[in-house]
């Protein structure tokens, strides 16, 4: 079957298997609100909750460490079918517990959860140049994010109502479904979504013991810049905790008798923005054929740290509900920019190159959160948001700046 015949069940199959993504990100949304609920109403501890959030950070920290090396040795599919698996697995202890073992139980699920997550976006993120080609990764890229979006503002808008209305233990059951349904829409993949590294498989046998080198390092110091872009997505990834952590501070700042409104309204309008950025930048590739490059990171990253700064800074709400649609918006357009960049490398490297930037993001947000948590103590949300997203502006202007010029080089080279 010729490739132009071929790629249109590629990306139907792709359709199918973002829904399915879509579902189970719902129920990690709600769960995020339920588990966090739950952990303070078992233990009745603030401090649980933190243990909790760390848990599930440093999870996912380390399995950014290996997740290059596992789909060296493993197909995405496997990875993304098992991790699945596994967090829907981790959810019936939860459910059948009595409630002496719950909260064991509870730190089990953010150990499993925290990793699987992040080996599922690895895998996912890596494999797509398999499922829908080379040029369509931009488009694959824009629906995962959107489903993505849509999921985080339905799990966060019901995750109060369900859990209200019919108790925790009905959203477990929820989250266990939606962690199903994504592994059914998985497994029906008729391709693997990548297969084993590469990289290993060929390299010769007298130089195994040399495996143990840095891959993804090597990856990135191969490519003019992607070291210094990674490193810009973690420190964009502590600006992320920065508002994340102020937000709930800064809307009972606003309205104490509703503390939860100005979260929410937020949150609904960034996604509003995020979905619409992807609109235009699907649209954009079909006319064109191009997909965001590089520099789209940059001055989405500056567009998307100025507006979350601007959020906090007392505006009428008219604006600010402007300035949360511009941020929804470069918050797409950095994610689908970066992700899509990353997917330029070839194969054996890109899984380790997508291990190694979820371990610097999972650093970033985990730091961030501890330090921000502290900050909030002493200086106001404006003035922590500021620190952090000017810390990520700051490095996106070295970023474009870098890229300008290696752009500059290019164009002034002789052609061979």
């Amino acid at each position: 079957m010729s490739s132009s015949n071929s790629r249109p069940v590629g990306e139907r199959m792709f359709r199918y298997l973002v829904a399915g993504y879509a579902v189970s990100s719902y129920g990690t949304f709600l769960n995020m609100v339920a588990l966090n609920l739950f952990v303070y109403e078992t233990t009745g501890r603030a401090l649980a909750m933190g243990l909790f959030m760390a848990l599930r950070l440093g999870a996912g920290f380390l399995a950014g460490l290996i997740a290059g090396g596992l789909l060296a040795r493993c197909t995405a599919k496997s990875v993304m079918l098992w991790t699945n698996i596994a967090q829907g697995a981790v959810m019936v202890p939860l459910i059948l517990a009595p409630d002496d073992w719950r909260t064991p139980a509870l730190f089990a699920v953010s150990v499993v959860v925290g990793a699987c997550g992040t080996l599922f976006m690895v895998a996912l993120r890596s494999s797509v140049p398999e499922m829908v080609g080379e040029e369509r990764r931009s488009w694959a890229n824009s629906l995962s994010v959107t489903g993505r979006s849509l999921a985080m503002v339905a799990g966060f808008a019901s995750a109060g109502v369900v859990v209200s209305l019919v108790g925790y233990t009905a959203a477990f059951i929820v989250d266990l479904c939606t962690f199903a349904v994504c592994a059914l829409t998985v497994a029906l993949l008729p391709v693997a979504g990548g297969g084993r590294g590469r990289a290993v498989a060929e390299e010769p046998e007298g130089e195994r013991p040399r495996r143990r080198k840095p891959v993804a390092f090597a990856a990135l110091a191969a490519v003019p810049g992607l070291g210094l872009m990674v490193g810009l997505r973690g420190v964009d990834a502590l600006g992320s905790s920065s508002h994340n952590a102020a937000l709930p501070v800064h809307s009972a700042a606003l309205d104490d008798a509703h503390p939860a409104l100005f979260v929410s309204a937020f949150w609904c309008l960034w996604a509003v923005g995020n979905i619409v950025a992807q609109q235009v930048i699907q649209r954009y590739g079909r006319r064109t054929g191009r997909s965001v490059g590089a520099a789209g990171f940059g001055y989405g990253t500056c567009v998307m740290s100025a507006a979350f700064i601007l959020a906090f800074a007392g505006f009428p709400a008219a604006a600010t509900a402007v300035i949360a649609l511009v941020a929804g918006a470069a918050d797409g357009l950095t994610e689908v920019s970066y992700t899509s960049h990353l997917q330029t490398l070839p194969a054996g490297p890109r899984a380790h190159a997508f291990g190694l930037s979820a371990t610097v993001e999972n650093l970033g947000f985990g730091a961030g959160m501890i330090a921000v948590a502290a900050a909030l103590e002493h200086f106001s949300p404006l003035a922590v948001v500021g620190w952090s997203h000017g810390a990520a502006l700051a490095m996106a202007v070295v970023f474009l700046v870098r890229t300008a010029g290696t752009r500059r080089a290019r164009t002034a080279a002789p052609a061979p």
